[in-house]
């Protein structure tokens, strides 16, 4: 039997995007965009203003932007890869959103992200502590221009 694969991912600039488009490309998996309800502009965006969106809701724990809708599909996946820019050293509040929206029991969780320079250790830790019930398999970070070969036989490790 063949697993069930997932890739959902969140992408404010269009890198994390097109990572995850490529994944899925690579593994037959189908692919699902974690999009707030209400986009985030370029002036949400700007991590230098603490008073921008972005900012605002990564001083606060307890944000969980609201997601446009609830159609992802982890139900039906056995393994669910989960993509993100890394914002302030970890996963953007909007992931926070995304695993309490759905229910991951008996799947297999996969972090990637994309950052400047920020290792996705910290953001996988900070997951793993907040979501005990779910089975985070570790995650990566990849950088633009990532080969398909080297996408691939990553995630095979998780899918075979």
């Amino acid at each position: 039997m063949s697993k069930k694969i997932l890739v959902a991912y969140f992408s404010a600039s269009g890198v994390t995007a097109s990572i995850a488009n490529q994944l899925a490309a690579e593994i037959g998996a189908d692919i699902y965009e974690i999009a707030p309800k209400n986009r985030y502009t370029s002036e949400d965006l700007n991590w230098q203003n603490e008073f921008s969106r972005s900012s605002i809701e990564m001083k606060d724990i307890t944000s969980r932007p609201e997601l446009a809708d609830g159609n992802a599909g982890v139900e039906g996946a056995d393994v669910v890869f989960i993509g993100f820019p890394i914002w302030w050293y970890t996963a953007p509040h909007i992931i926070n959103s995304f695993l309490e929206e759905y229910e991951f029991s008996g799947k297999h969780v996969v972090l990637f992200a994309t950052s400047g320079g920020t290792d996705i250790d910290k953001s996988v830790k900070d997951l793993q502590n907040t979501y005990t019930r779910i089975h985070f398999d570790g995650g990566k970070k990849f950088n633009v221009g990532i080969s398909r070969d080297e996408l691939k036989n990553w995630a095979n490790k998780y899918i075979q």
